[in-house]
């Protein structure tokens, strides 16, 4: 192995590690905010809007991402929908060179589009694992029914379903992956950019793999640290 070589290209595959990073984060906060909204239609039994997340969430887990992607970044232009505009995508674009914004923004809608399904299941689970005399509970001590899911339900789905939300974590990271499709210079570009190149393949994959373990592996750890700590305020 040509350790010169992987010392060289080193830069490169930190730059594309910094874009996963970017995409990654924002895939998940979007998903977990829209799994929150869809649990929370279930919770105030909304019945038109939860039939429309129901709807959203079959739609969402049974096609995949990577046709998803094509039809946000190659179809939308054509009725003319640029993600890039639309807030808040927008201002988060801002922090990608103009040419890399509307795949940027196609990729974040199409983590979150199928994250947020994903979590909303995860949350469905904790959730449905509660008794009902929790629900009746915080009522009885005042709270609103607002009041009564932000300050005891929302704390023990969490705490119930924190395992299946740190699958989902690491399974939109790994997910990232599939951008190249639209050329983003992810990690997996890069190696295949690269590799088209200088035909170095072993190096590239031995970088793609560092790269991709030196994100996930650290963020396992800390889910790992955060899942026995839900834990132990379930058993105590």
């Amino acid at each position: 192995m040509d350790l010169n070589f992987i010392i060289n290209h080193l830069n490169v595959f930190i730059a594309a590690a910094w874009l996963t990073l970017k995409l990654s984060f924002f895939g998940i906060v979007f998903s977990i905010i829209i799994g929150l909204f869809c649990i929370l239609m279930s919770y105030f039994r909304i019945k038109f809007i939860e039939q429309i997340c129901k709807i959203y969430i079959e739609l969402s887990r049974n096609t995949p991402l990577l046709i998803q992607l094509f039809f946000l970044y190659y179809a939308l232009p054509k009725f003319d929908i640029h993600l890039e505009q639309i807030p808040p995508l927008n201002l988060i674009c801002l922090s990608v060179d103009e040419t890399l914004r509307p795949a940027f923004a196609c990729a974040i809608f199409g983590l979150s589009f199928l994250g947020g399904s994903y979590m909303a299941e995860s949350f469905r689970s904790g959730f449905e694992a509660i008794r009902k005399q929790q629900f009746e509970a915080g009522l009885s001590l005042g709270f609103t029914k607002l009041g009564n899911f932000r300050y005891v339900i929302l704390p023990q789905i969490l705490a119930i379903s924190i395992s299946s939300i740190s699958a989902n974590i690491i399974f939109l990271i790994k997910e990232t992956s599939v951008v190249s499709i639209i050329a983003l210079p992810d990690l997996v570009t890069a190696m295949k950019d690269l590799n088209s190149l200088t035909y170095k393949t072993d190096e590239l994959l031995f970088l793609l793999f560092m790269g991709y373990l030196c994100i996930i592996l650290p963020i396992s750890l800390i889910l790992f640290f955060v899942e026995k700590k839900a834990f132990k305020c379930l058993v105590y």
